[in-house]
């Protein structure tokens, strides 16, 4: 009888057990138009800043007292806009801070102290202001949805069985959590010129599993969310350079780096190969070319993309001389298969995270140094970067 009472006991303490830790997931955004000047349907509780081109939204969840994994997804679908456009999700604690948010809703002023040579406004985290971080970067894909149809059967390689609907991308943002728990703002911003654009889909995801809640501050962002911040092409001339200050019992300190080139002609920072050095207290921590060369993997959710024939050689079976042969051929070649500074269209970017250790309490400095390719006038060269560190407390 006693054996049978402790299999019960066990059997409950285990039911309650799983369902204690089921994971919760929360929609943000659903089928949300992002656009520039576009028609719009207004629905309660989302924002919307520069004739579009940002959406932003109150979020309440849970505080996960005892932490919790999380994790994000945003899917992606053209509403009209052939072209691919850089996006970032990102997160504000504090609407009351000074950030993105209030200053392009309230028309305040970036802080001075912000700015790179007084013109790039808004990337530096100073006193009074808190540049955003970043949940994901993502690169629209060519068209992926509105034109995944027949419209496109001729620019599609043999490869590809069909055009796909809509792009998908999951990033684990659990040293984020800090920020994504109680109440706070997430956005999204895509860098569309037309009145179609895109919708976009965003759901966090949390496991409820028990896990260390870390720290987060913002160092640096250059992305020119709103009006007043420029194409930061200041990477040609100047280092970024960002003190931090950390407190007496900060620990297992990380740096989280997410970096981008863009200029999208033949010889510019998109598709050339561009060293990035970031440096800790005059140390090198990060030393690296970021690439991509895997971008032909994404052709299946970029029917627009320009396609152009290459001659070249292949090599086939004759299957009546039992041999293989060369001949000439013509190959469809896709702009969305070129290898690219760090991104591909259609693909999100994951961040350079590097372990700084157990560091000192006080100012400590970060710089990030690219040899970029100078701006000029329609070579708009530039790169955009972002970073954070996370520690124990």
């Amino acid at each position: 009888m006693k054996l049978k009472l402790l299999f019960i006991t066990l059997m409950f303490a285990a039911f309650f057990s799983v369902h204690a830790q089921q994971s919760l997931k929360y929609t943000i955004f659903k089928n949300e138009p992002i656009n520039f000047g576009g028609d719009i349907v207004e629905k309660d509780g989302i924002n919307r800043l520069q004739n579009g081109r940002i959406i932003y939204k109150k979020v309440t969840v849970p505080s996960f007292p005892k932490g919790t994994d999380v994790k994000i997804k945003i899917t992606l679908r053209s509403n009209g806009d052939r072209w691919d456009k850089s996006g970032s999700c990102f997160v504000v604690k504090d609407l009351n801070e000074l950030s993105i948010l209030n200053i392009s809703k309230n028309n305040k002023e970036f802080p001075i102290e912000s700015a790179i040579d007084e013109k790039f406004k808004g990337v530096k985290t100073t006193k009074n202001y808190k540049p955003v971080i970043e949940l994901m970067r993502f690169m629209t894909p060519f068209g992926v949805g509105f034109y995944s149809n027949d419209e496109g059967k001729h620019r599609k390689p043999v490869y590809i069985p069909k055009w796909e609907k809509q792009v998908v991308w999951e990033h684990d943002i659990s040293q984020l959590k800090n920020l994504v728990t109680n109440t706070f703002y997430i956005g999204v911003w895509v860098d569309t010129w037309t009145k179609e654009g895109y919708e976009v889909d965003v759901d966090l995801l949390y496991s409820n599993r028990a896990r260390k809640t870390l720290k987060v501050q913002p160092l640096v962002n250059t992305i020119p969310y709103v009006n007043g911040q420029s194409l930061p092409d200041f990477f040609a001339k100047t280092t970024l350079e960002q003190k931090f200050e950390l407190p007496k019992k900060a620990k297992n300190v990380k740096l989280y780096y997410t970096t981008t080139g863009h200029g999208g002609h033949s010889g510019g920072d998109e598709f050339i190969k561009i060293k990035n050095s970031v440096r800790c207290n005059n140390k090198l921590v990060i030393d690296t070319i970021p690439w991509r060369d895997d971008c032909a993997s994404f052709r299946r959710f970029n029917p627009t993309s320009g396609v152009w024939l290459k001659k070249d050689s292949a090599s086939y079976i004759d299957f009546e001389a039992r041999a293989y042969k060369v001949k000439e051929i013509e190959e469809r070649i896709a702009s969305s298969d070129l290898s690219r500074s760090n991104w591909c269209p259609g693909s999100s970017v994951k961040p350079f995270v590097v372990d700084l250790g157990d560091l000192k309490e006080g100012i400590h400095t970060l710089q990030i140094s690219i040899p970029a390719t100078a701006a000029f006038d329609d070579k708009l060269n530039h790169w955009l970067v972002s970073a954070y560190i996370t520690y124990e407390e």
